[in-house]
């Protein structure tokens, strides 16, 4: 499996303080600090467009709980949810280059 044992953890679990997700420092873990930002990206568009959990998830076909574990950190979303969502809400939730940790 890619990401092997990082992956049994919760991305959020991954982080110094799980409690300040979806702001935890996640320097150390790459692929975590992308679920992350996906996160941030997602909550932001919720909360924007006054848009529900139930409402993004009849539109995109994604279950709300998936939905909603992303959002908490506490699921590794794939590639098929993530692809769902930002064609949906037609937004990237997908961080680019320049914002990926180092």
């Amino acid at each position: 499996m890619v990401g092997g044992r990082a992956r049994s953890a919760a991305p959020r679990d991954l982080a110094e303080d799980p409690q300040a997700w979806p702001h935890a420092n996640l320097a150390s873990h790459p692929a975590a600090a992308v679920v992350q930002a996906i996160a941030a990206t997602l909550a932001g568009i919720l909360a924007e467009r006054r848009l529900s959990l139930r409402g993004l998830a009849a539109a995109s076909g994604v279950n709300r709980q998936s939905i909603a574990d992303l959002l908490a950190g506490r699921s590794w979303p794939d590639v098929a949810t993530i692809a769902l969502l930002e064609t949906t809400l037609a937004a990237r939730l997908w961080p680019d280059n320049s914002s990926a940790p180092r």
